[in-house]
């Protein structure tokens, strides 16, 4: 009872699935500091810190590096899904970074960073504020000026779109996984709930709390539940475990009431659902708020996957997207798994999603 349970929390968190998935991967932390760092809306952070990890070795000539930015709340083992033998991602032959994004609680957050930027005066960083410190961590750092690709889930999707956008020649090519290019009103109004769910406890006090809300950070969990996977994989019952036939609907709520992302800071959770509303690459420097006009701009192969239940990302927007992008290769993911289909949370999705992608990177 207690491993089905976990891997329901695994499902759920999406990073911790994928360590249990390869645990022998051993992944060394690094830590970028950019003094002064400006963000788009005009705050500067007296000092910016980036966490990033890394799997396999740099080449001679610095031209075998993927990125893989992190998706919502998750750290530098987000990705090992695709790594590993026999998976997308051979680390013998490339040199992969896996960034964190801001208010993971390890990069610069809310619940890490001193006064006056402390906990709710943390300022609202947008997945171009992320792009930029990696871009400058790769450039000054790792000496990096090229990839052979960038590949993202969710919020990395985000960033992906973003980086087609901003840097469009800074890699070979581009994968984007259950996620899209701008978050549309549905999808505010989505994350808008989550939010008032979090910030309705009386212990959160305007984000001023001493211990965390933990009646408020329940209900947000139990609202996120909702949207995660489809209706139909709530109908077939698709949690349950052949090692655990005990294992009941109240229990599997529970367990995401409880245990949706262990940790979590109030703060940090609003700060990135703030970031996740933002994204419109229309909105990037030279198209006047014109997402149509940015994704016509993308000149590389781009790798776009939805999932076809994903309600975060609904298909349909991706369909709408797709149209406008000139490199694009569209291969949703045929799932009853959501938007965790996205990320491999099942063996059907693994396989497609590995073999697809590792297809892409060979071409």
């Amino acid at each position: 009872m207690k491993k089905a349970l976990l891997l329901i929390a695994f499902i759920h968190s999406l990073a911790v699935f994928a360590q249990k998935a390869v645990p022998e991967i051993k992944v060394p932390v690094f830590s970028f500091e950019q003094k002064n760092f400006k963000t788009e809306s005009g705050v500067t952070l007296p000092l910016a810190i980036l966490y990033y990890g890394t799997y396999g070795h740099l080449n001679a000539g610095h031209t075998n590096a993927v990125l893989l930015p992190s998706h919502f709340m998750a750290d530098r083992r987000g990705y090992e899904w695709l790594i590993g033998p026999g998976q997308a991602l051979d680390t013998s032959k490339l040199f992969l970074i896996t960034t964190e994004l801001f208010g993971n609680g390890h990069s610069s957050s809310p619940s890490n960073t001193p006064e006056p930027f402390h906990g709710p005066r943390f300022p609202i960083v947008n997945i171009r504020d992320n792009v930029d410190i990696v871009h400058r961590m790769l450039l000054e750092k790792l000496k990096i000026n090229h990839l052979k690709a960038i590949i993202g889930f969710s919020m990395g999707a985000q960033q992906a779109f973003q980086w087609a956008v901003s840097y469009p020649k800074f890699a070979d090519r581009i994968v984007a996984t259950a996620g899209t290019a701008k978050t549309y009103g549905h999808g505010i109004v989505r994350l808008e709930g989550q939010i008032a769910a979090l910030e309705a406890d009386e212990a959160f006090k305007n984000g001023d709390y001493l211990q965390q809300p933990k009646k408020g950070i329940e209900a947000f969990s139990v609202v996120w539940t909702a949207w995660l996977y489809s209706q139909e994989w709530w109908r077939k019952e698709l949690w349950r475990s052949p090692s655990a036939p005990d294992l009941t609907f109240e229990k599997v709520l529970n367990e995401y009431r409880t245990n949706f992302i262990p940790g979590a800071d109030a703060n940090n959770l609003i700060l990135q659902m703030h970031t996740w509303e933002q994204q419109n690459v229309g909105n990037t420097i030279g198209f006047h708020g014109n997402v149509e006009q940015a994704l016509k701009s993308i000149s590389v192969p781009f790798l776009y996957m939805p999932s076809q239940t994903d309600m975060y990302f609904p298909i349909n927007d991706a369909i709408y997207e797709q149209a406008f992008i000139p490199t694009v290769i569209f291969k949703p993911i045929l799932s009853l798994w959501g938007h965790t289909a996205g990320a491999a949370s099942n063996p059907a999705d693994s396989t497609f999603l590995n073999n697809t992608i590792g297809k892409f990177m060979n071409q």
